[in-house]
């Protein structure tokens, strides 16, 4: 099915290498979940516990990926791939709603959250890999319990700062202001936060 239906008519774009990858055509029924800056996530309804993710032509990682997901096999926090071949990986689907998505929701996010998504990644330590750029947008709550969407970039060289700098906001300023008022944050807001962090980061990397 994915072969015949989706990966043989799937119109993938890359216009630029750090924007996302643009989607402009998807074979009925099939349904695009989101978009990155190397593949896009599919989902079929009749299979709605599994996605497919496609790797945009030219745009690496593909085999990366697919050696982090050997080495962290099945465990709770992270998704599991099922197939890898040709370019497309065929992955558990992780339910939940981003932690940037809970900021502007005005969504209370437990302690728990944090705890899982720590352990998880002390999992993947223990299995050689190295958590990177780990933020808002790709760690996810569902029913209270934490969990790490994307892990492609677990190979790179580089540290856990913005897994790091995001605890210290949500021990610092979330949990004792924002939680209790359930305050919701516009995504503009967020977006320009999460630019200026970025920003931030590039400029005292250049110093080091």
């Amino acid at each position: 099915m994915v072969y015949q239906e989706l990966r043989s008519q799937v119109v993938l774009h890359s216009i630029r290498p750090h924007d996302p990858i643009q989607v402009q055509y998807v074979p009925e029924p099939w349904q695009l979940l989101g978009t990155g800056n190397y593949a896009a996530v599919f989902v079929h309804p009749e299979y709605p516990n599994l996605v497919v993710k496609i790797y945009a032509s030219g745009r690496s990682g593909f085999e990366a990926e697919v050696e982090v997901y050997r080495k962290i096999g099945h465990h709770p926090t992270f998704s599991q791939c099922f197939y890898a071949q040709d370019n497309f990986l065929i992955l558990k689907r992780l339910r939940g709603v981003t932690l940037y998505n809970c900021l502007h929701r005005g969504m209370r996010i437990p302690r728990q959250v944090i705890l899982d998504i720590d352990k998880g990644l002390e999992y993947a330590r223990s299995r050689g890999l190295r958590p990177h750029d780990v933020h808002g947008k790709n760690v996810m709550m569902q029913e209270g319990r934490g969990l790490v969407v994307d892990i492609s970039d677990f190979l790179r060289e580089g540290s856990g700062s913005a897994w790091d700098d995001l605890k210290k906001f949500y021990y610092w300023v979330y949990r004792p202001f924002l939680s209790p008022l359930r305050i919701r944050i516009p995504l503009g807001l967020l977006d320009i936060t999460r630019g200026i962090y970025r920003l931030i980061r590039s400029l005292l990397k250049r110093k080091a």
